[in-house]
């Protein structure tokens, strides 16, 4: 099969995503044609002829943006698997396309807008649930309406920072009703990048300020003390079909993350290799489990998700309620990402693992291709 992995991109989680496509790219079966195609930081598209290669063969290497201008990839609408992508005087034969992309112009609609207008496969969500999921404050409202535990919020837009008597009232009101301690989040930022916690006015004051720096929107949310608990999803909640079982909604783990933080901010991720100790499966109680895996399905099928998510919760250790947290349409790929690691916990290494996502792209495309776009 002829495969494109997409790598970089404008985003905050740049870095992150070198690391995970060199993951995939490590790992993928040599039955399939790779070609890597790499995204600068500021948006322009190269074509990397000797990144895949050199990943396999040295374990030390790390991909990179080589901004070649006679690399220049162009995206050819309708282009189709022969023809959707243009580079060095050549079509670019694309079966499926793994946009290994996080965060903005990677997780939030973008690049599947692109790719569906190119008429080519690609792993992972479409452009709804992409651009949905990215943005923290519609996610809640959406798993709200669907009866799915939230941890209590509010949402400051920076039209209301214009006012300063109503901005001044909503931190009040967010105050009074959430009560410190609080989370403060861009509300589609990811890898916690802009986000803080605030143990009072102050702090609450430079996590807004900063929060803004990322976003035009901001979550604040009510600070629980609570265990981090992950769940993996995979299939399609639109179009599952008992007749193609890549399609049917699948779970894996729960697996915990336990922070060596007192925030399992961005450092604690992917600086610190000791920022976090992670447990799968997770040490929980069979009805726990059971109602973690099922609440993952159900937050999944409520933004129409597809291919992967992993979905994340929070365990209240005071009286062990659970919320749903934040969902994210491409988890992270790295070698301590806990996507992977618990789909492998049930069997499902990260071989097989990507197979079974090209598949489940395949099929989601051979369903959505065959639906009626006009009346002739």
């Amino acid at each position: 099969m002829n495969v494109v992995l997409i790598y970089g991109g404008r985003s905050g989680e740049h870095e992150i995503s070198l690391t995970s496509c060199a993951a995939v790219a490590r790992n993928i079966s040599s039955a399939h044609n790779v070609t890597m195609i790499s995204l600068s930081k500021d948006g322009k598209w190269y074509l990397e002829p000797n990144a895949f290669e050199e990943i396999r063969k040295n374990p030390e290497a790390k991909l990179c943006v080589h901004a070649d201008e006679a690399m220049r990839v162009s995206v050819v609408p309708g282009g189709g698997k022969s023809g959707a992508f243009f580079a060095n005087g050549k079509y670019i034969a694309a079966d499926v396309v793994f946009p290994v992309l996080h965060g903005t112009y990677g997780e939030d609609g973008t690049i599947q807008g692109l790719l569906q207008m190119a008429g080519v496969p690609f792993v992972g969500c479409g452009v709804f649930s992409s651009s949905a999921t990215m943005d923290k404050i519609q996610t809640k409202i959406i798993w709200e309406h669907a009866g799915l535990p939230v941890v209590p919020y509010m949402c400051i837009s920076r039209s209301d920072v214009n006012d300063s008597k109503l901005y001044d009232a909503l931190v009040q009101k967010a105050v009074d009703t959430l009560k410190f301690p609080l989370f403060v989040k861009p509300c589609s930022a990811g890898s916690s990048d802009g986000a803080s916690k605030a143990n009072n006015a102050k702090e609450l004051s430079f996590a807004l300020m900063e929060a803004f720096g990322w976003d035009n929107k901001v979550l604040i949310e009510k600070a629980i003390d609570a265990r981090e608990v992950e769940c993996s999803v995979t299939g399609n909640s639109v179009t599952a079909s008992f007749s193609n079982e890549k399609t049917l909604l699948k779970t894996y783990g729960p697996g915990e993350i336990v922070p060596k933080h007192d925030f399992y901010d961005y450092d604690a991720k992917y600086n610190d290799p000791d920022g976090a100790e992670l447990k799968i499966p997770a040490l929980l109680e069979k009805d726990q489990l059971e109602y973690i895996r099922e609440t993952a399905k159900k937050a999944y099928k409520a933004v129409d998700a597809s291919g992967l998510s992993r979905v994340d919760f929070f365990i209240d250790r005071r009286d062990g309620k659970i919320y749903l947290n934040e969902i994210n349409t491409i988890p992270g790929f790295t070698s301590i990402s806990m996507f992977p690691k618990m789909c492998a916990s049930e069997g499902l290494d990260f071989t097989n693992l990507i197979d079974y996502l090209f598949e489940e792209a395949l099929a989601n495309f051979a369903s959505y291709d065959s639906l009626r776009t006009s009346r002739g």
